[in-house]
């Protein structure tokens, strides 16, 4: 298939390409490679999907509303996986509208330019946060999530509501993911895995909130592009609406504290651990019911903490010596 896929430099982004280009697809990356997160991470996985030859790289704003417009007819891609965005859950409120822009009307120039040249399938990034602080755990997808506790979930809820009202109006199969703390290679410097686990190698020290009790869904990388890759292949059907919203996590809450044990254990160090206050705006668990995710698709994410960080050290110590 042709595949477009926005925010292909960033964490998700590049490993969903890498999978879309080692099956066959043609590729069309889309990131304006913003100063929010690591440029050099950025360009560097950038520069491995480069290397195939049936990748194309488009620098290009979301927001931009005639530039999203001009590829989409362009390129005419079959499919869309939409993973640009402005992340993170601790927003300042001078980014507030930058979240908001980003988020929310780069989101809806993607729904545009997809319902324009008729794609087959939009499958777009959004967040556990939406749920909020008064979801019966673990989290299932019937729940309200009428109360988003940060700016950050609030836009990711905007989203799942514009997609609702897209596909009901113009019948655009749509599936909105809702991922749970995604970790691994190439993962954000800001995300807790690496985060800690380069404070330790380091020697710096590292910030546990709420004295590390707060309760992490953790879900390796490998199981969310699996998961993505099979709703991708399986559009809803039916009439309109077709448009769902669905789990990506694996059911099994961690205590933040215990992330830190177990990078002790692989990394043979100590932590230098400083506890804060847990922030306001921030969930005291999350826990993902995939019920509906292996009913639509088969497939459960399964990898557990202990191997995942394996894996996670592994790559860092050999790509960063």
């Amino acid at each position: 298939m042709k595949v477009l896929v926005t925010g292909a430099a960033g964490f998700i982004g590049y490993h969903v390409c890498e999978r879309l280009l080692a099956r066959g697809d043609t590729v069309i990356g889309v990131d304006n490679l913003d100063a929010s997160g690591d440029v050099t991470l950025k360009a560097t996985r950038l520069s491995r999907l480069r290397s195939a030859p049936n990748f194309g790289f488009h620098r290009m704003d979301i927001r931009d509303a005639r530039a999203c417009r001009e590829l989409f007819e362009g390129a005419r891609p079959e499919r869309v996986v939409h993973l640009a965005a402005r992340v993170g859950v601790r927003a300042e409120p001078v980014e507030s509208q930058d979240y908001a822009e980003t988020n929310v009307s780069g989101f809806l120039q993607v729904l545009e330019s997809c319902r324009r040249t008729g794609v087959e399938h939009l499958v777009f990034a959004s967040s556990s946060s939406v749920y909020g602080m008064d979801t019966p755990v673990p989290f299932s997808e019937q729940a309200a999530a009428a109360s988003p506790l940060n700016l950050y979930a609030a836009t990711k809820r905007a989203d799942e509501l514009l997609a609702y009202a897209y596909s009901h109006q113009y019948g655009l199969p749509i599936t909105g993911l809702r991922l749970f703390s995604v970790y691994g290679p190439w993962g954000r410097p800001d995300m807790a895995p690496m985060l800690f686990l380069r404070a330790m190698l380091e020697g710096r020290p590292l910030v546990l909130h709420g004295e590390g009790k707060p309760q992490r869904d953790f879900t390796y990388v490998d199981d969310v592009v699996e998961a993505l890759m099979r709703v991708l292949n399986a559009p809803p059907t039916g009439g309109a609406p077709r448009s769902r919203v669905l789990n990506v996590g694996r059911g099994v809450p961690v205590a933040v504290a215990r992330l830190v044990d177990l990078l002790e254990e692989l990394l043979g160090t100590k932590a230098w651990v400083e506890l804060q206050a847990a922030p306001p705006g921030e969930l005291h668990v999350t826990c993902a019911d995939v019920t509906a995710l292996e009913c639509e698709t088969g497939f459960r994410p399964s990898i557990p903490l202990e191997q995942g960080l394996a894996r996670l050290v592994a790559w860092y110590r050999g790509h960063e010596g």
